[in-house]
């Protein structure tokens, strides 16, 4: 039979305090959207966004942050750079293509860069879309701008 013990580690116990935080800088990027003007204040406000969001990281996520930016910003032009539960994302036609998660944000011992369904890295029936990141070297650079290229072709 099983046990009435609280503490056993398969018991849910709701969204972590990191979770309910994301999901309500979501509701806040969401009502900045909804009021911003014209389309191309809604891209220079959300650019500005998500490098302000990136200001805000810890040292290495930071320095991580700013090259992934710079590298899917210029490897993926037609993606426009946005806030996603207070992660710096990329989206295309408004829908997120890969987005940057600092390993603070949610306590993880490593970044990632996550790519979402919208992204075209089919490979058979199993493919990669998330990368850990510890540090962007010039390899790591160029291996993201090639994955980007391959997410937006």
């Amino acid at each position: 039979m099983g046990s009435t013990d609280t503490t056993d580690s398969t018991a849910y116990e709701g969204f972590t305090a990191e979770e309910r935080a994301a999901m309500k800088e979501h509701a806040r990027e969401t009502k900045a959207e909804a009021r911003r003007r014209s389309r191309a204040d809604k891209a220079a406000e959300a650019e500005r966004d998500v490098l302000a969001k990136i200001a805000e990281m810890q040292d290495s996520d930071r320095v991580m942050a700013e090259r992934v930016h710079a590298v899917v910003t210029a490897a993926a032009p037609v993606l426009a750079p946005r806030l996603w539960y207070g992660m710096p994302a990329y989206a295309r036609d408004g829908k997120i293509v890969c987005f940057f998660q600092s390993a603070e944000k949610f306590k993880a011992r490593y970044a990632t860069l996550g790519f979402s369904d919208q992204a075209n890295l089919d490979e058979g029936t199993m493919w990669a879309a998330g990368f850990a990141l510890t540090g962007v070297t010039p390899e790591v650079e160029a291996r993201i701008a090639a994955l980007v290229k391959q997410a937006v072709s």
